[in-house]
């Protein structure tokens, strides 16, 4: 019998739920995650400041979205639950979070961007043909993320093709993130490959290099195992404008549905909203690297 999903109490409780749920091979496209660098950073909590009035919420190419949280890209989800980016999709709009879709969806899009108000944004291989950008932003997607191209035509090509923000994804180093702006970019999301060899730092060690080479000119968004509300207030401060959560967010579709997706989101945004809370951020706009201490290694 199933534990009744009211009673986790964190999205680490959310995966041992999926690994009694997924085949073996399954749980293990999901499993674990690089948690050294989180573990690095302590906070520096503020008192004596009025919190009562807590906002999580953030313009993004003027989408507002309730919290700085969005849901990554994710191919296939019907590997994970039978009804794949559907249930995903309901999730997302019941938490009120922005949902990243991929062009590899298990399901098309006509079908998915019906079943969220929040915003939606579609994913495409850098060989992908513009038009499939072109059709995606006719049925509501309100922004492109590119796989990082070896070559800059892909960016070029797309940036002719479209008038809608366009975000590269998969930023590694700040010279990867200058030239990006040099050929037109909205936004960067810095994203470090899992099963890269050798293997790469993990996202959030790469992330202070990058942020100060945009310098704030456009949105840097990150993913790269973010379990815990904490993580996310770590990102913040050191410089992202928002987070992509991908495994949590299928650990909830596995064991849950579109129920499961709701619940891993709205732990995290309410783990965030205490944590900023805690220490004294009535808002993002508050948060900054004064806010956090770095342990060297």
């Amino acid at each position: 019998m199933s534990t009744p999903i009211e009673e986790f109490v964190n999205t680490l409780e959310l995966e041992s739920a999926a690994r009694q749920k997924l085949a073996p091979d399954l749980y293990a496209l999901v499993a674990g995650g690089d948690r050294r660098a989180f573990e690095r950073i302590t906070f520096r909590p503020r008192m004596m400041v009025s919190t009562r009035e807590l906002d999580l919420s953030l313009d993004l190419f003027g989408q507002r979205h309730f919290a700085p949280i969005l849901i990554g890209p994710i191919a296939q989800q019907q590997r994970f639950h039978p009804a794949g980016e559907l249930a995903t999709a309901r999730g997302a709009s019941a938490a009120k979070a922005g949902f990243i879709v991929t062009s590899r969806s298990s399901s098309p899009l006509d079908q998915v961007a019906p079943l969220t108000n929040a915003p939606l944004w579609l994913q495409l291989d850098a060989t992908a043909d513009p038009d499939r950008a072109k059709q995606a932003l006719q049925l509501g997607v309100k922004a492109i993320c590119l796989s990082a191209p070896y070559n800059w035509a892909a960016v070029d090509r797309l940036r002719k093709a479209i008038d809608a923000p366009i975000l590269l994804k998969g930023i590694m180093t700040p010279e990867d993130a200058k030239s990006a702006l040099q050929h037109g970019v909205n936004g960067i999301i810095v994203s470090s490959y899992r099963e890269a060899s050798p293997p790469m730092a993990n996202s959030l060690d790469l992330l202070p290099a990058i942020a100060a080479e945009i310098g704030g000119k456009v949105p840097i968004l990150i993913d790269g195992s973010f379990r815990r509300g904490s993580d996310i207030l770590k990102a913040l401060a050191l410089g992202a404008r928002a987070v992509l959560v991908a495994r949590p967010v299928l650990w909830g579709l596995a064991s849950y549905g579109d129920r499961g997706v709701q619940q891993a989101i709205e732990m995290l945004q309410t783990e965030l909203a205490r944590d900023m809370a805690m220490c004294g951020l009535p808002s993002l706009q508050q948060i900054t690297p004064a806010c956090i201490k770095v342990h060297r290694r």
